[in-house]
């Protein structure tokens, strides 16, 4: 063979080019419900869901708030919130770490909620930050936030109410009893939220946690969290999308109604290829 038709033929050959690896896309939806109460005072916000350049450019914020019943300005503090994190979200630096910035946007919310209420109201928050196809991760109170990923539901945020603060205080002393657990009162009431003169308890994840093709995101208040068992979302949660998924918690919680049903709130993320 000779050298020209040698090097025609490595001409004709083609490149063999690796594909580009295709972006997660994210379906979003959110459902929201007074329940047996007489007034709505949950929260909730999607930004830049339905955008697909600026979700590229500057992420997904979801953020669901639950005002505190039994105190006073409930609805005022959560929508006041949500206010507060969509704007430091837009203002956030996508070159520095996010995580940091968002702890410290609930730090932000915390402190208007007090001035605003003087302390006499309060609101539990979960917020969420899709960029990079990364979870970034903060929120205080009694609000959920799960993943349910290959068929299996994780809650990924961590319970801040008076058992779940005891458990550590005797796991840390060396005494795991639970009779000891079993006798503390009042177990369920929160013990950090919005609208408290020095928050110090903010749950996070301190590193972002990638995101997979298939997962399914989770943000809800406790009138959907603890009311329905995770048996009942896994089974919501299995929609074909997320407005399905939406309607199917929904119908879960009319199903069951209980005589003391809360408000309920929540938001789904499907994430895609």
């Amino acid at each position: 063979m000779s050298l020209f038709s040698w090097l025609r033929k490595k001409a004709e050959k083609p490149s063999l080019v690796p594909p580009v690896p295709r972006m997660l896309s994210y379906q979003c939806a959110g459902i929201q419900g007074i329940g047996r109460r007489e007034r709505q005072e949950d929260a909730f916000s999607l930004v830049n869901a339905a955008d697909v350049t600026h979700i590229l450019q500057y992420g997904l914020l979801a953020v669901v708030a639950d005002g505190m019943g039994g105190m006073q300005g409930g609805s005022v503090a959560s929508q006041g919130a949500i206010q507060i994190i969509e704007a430091d979200f837009q203002a956030m630096d996508r070159n520095q770490p996010l995580e940091a910035q968002l702890e410290g946007s609930i730090h932000h919310a915390n402190q208007w909620v007090y001035r605003r209420l003087n302390g006499t109201g309060g609101s539990t928050v979960v917020a969420c930050i899709i960029f990079n196809q990364q979870l970034f991760y903060a929120g205080v109170g009694d609000s959920y936030l799960y993943l349910l990923r290959q068929g299996q539901l994780v809650r990924i945020n961590r319970e801040q109410n008076v058992l779940h603060r005891r458990y550590l205080e005797l796991i840390r002393s060396g005494c795991a009893d639970p009779t000891f657990v079993a006798a503390t009162r009042e177990k369920q009431a929160v013990t950090s939220f919005l609208g408290i003169d020095a928050l110090e308890d903010v749950d996070q994840l301190r590193q972002p946690m990638p995101l997979q093709d298939g997962d399914i995101l989770l943000l809800c208040s406790d009138g959907i969290g603890s009311m329905l068992s995770p048996s009942e979302l896994v089974q919501c949660l299995k929609g074909p999308c997320a407005g399905d998924i939406c309607t199917a918690l929904e119908h879960k919680v009319a199903e069951k109604m209980h005589p003391s049903q809360d408000n309920y709130t929540a938001v789904v993320i499907r994430c895609e290829k």
